[in-house]
């Protein structure tokens, strides 16, 4: 049993869980996620570990309330208990020095890019983070974005906040402006990380994202986390979640994440 030590609502239908898992804070690395079950005979779910405390031996876990598990996980309260809590899995996100690089993030991304920023900058990079997100209400950790980037530059789709548009509006004005740009990191819906790799497809620019197909096992035996990537099967929990985005197959990946939508939809009916 895992126990969960706080709780924190950071914006409507988004949490914050600091969850008891010593072996697990140890070990995590950036880019890397958990596995877990909200009660005893429910489904698996990953999370990416957005933080951790080696010391205290926590993990910080940031939840999305979109389905019925992210719904009942959202229910859990400081004191209560996970029966499962898996990992550290996937491949941590390879870090070096690559010179500067732009982080982007939208929605409940921009948690899990958090300690990539982290990471990218300790390894001795310059960092400009991009966050956005629907409206102001909706944006997460600014603060905490503020201090392990050397830039943040925020965006709102309504306008808000922050620059008025989606975050390809400031990478499209670094690159055209020649900001020399050296990587890329990209995190969120499928829909802006394909935009991100469309926009730096044309200057080469490595640009890595971070991918979330329905995963059960996290181990590369049920298949079902299979994405393709340069022409190859890959499985998101053991050889990702990250990959060069400008070789994966978005079109498959989309089509496998709606494979369950109708009947996600009857049971939260």
């Amino acid at each position: 049993m895992y126990p969960i030590l706080a709780k924190q609502t950071l914006a409507p239908g988004i949490k914050r869980f600091e969850v008891v898992a010593p072996e697990i804070a140890r070990h995590r690395q950036a880019g890397q996620f958990v596995i877990l079950r909200v009660h005893e005979e429910g489904e698996r779910i990953p999370i990416t570990i957005a933080d951790a405390d080696a010391a205290r031996g926590t993990i910080t876990l940031i939840v999305q309330e979109v389905g019925k598990t992210t719904q009942l996980m959202g229910k859990k309260a400081a004191g209560d208990f996970l029966p499962d809590v898996c990992g550290p899995l996937g491949e941590p996100t390879h870090i070096e020095k690559f010179g500067h690089c732009v982080c982007l993030a939208g929605g409940v991304g921009v948690a899990e890019i958090y300690p990539v920023v982290a990471a990218l900058r300790t390894a001795g990079n310059y960092v400009t983070a991009v966050m956005g997100a629907r409206t102001r209400e909706l944006l997460l950790l600014e603060e905490e974005m503020r201090r392990v980037a050397h830039r943040l530059i925020v965006t709102t789709d309504d306008g808000s906040y922050g620059v008025h548009g989606l975050v390809t509006r400031p990478l499209t004005e670094m690159l055209n402006n020649t900001d020399f740009v050296d990587r890329v990191f990209c995190i969120g819906p499928v829909p802006m990380m394909r935009a991100v790799a469309e926009l730096t497809r044309p200057f080469h620019i490595p640009t890595i994202v971070s991918l979330n197909p329905i995963m059960v096992d996290g181990t590369g035996m049920c298949g079902g986390c299979r994405v393709t990537v340069g022409g190859k099967v890959k499985f998101a929990c053991v050889d990702g979640p990250d990959f060069e985005a400008h070789d994966v197959d978005f079109d498959e990946l989309v089509r496998r994440q709606r494979m369950y939508h109708e009947e996600e939809k009857e049971v939260m009916q």
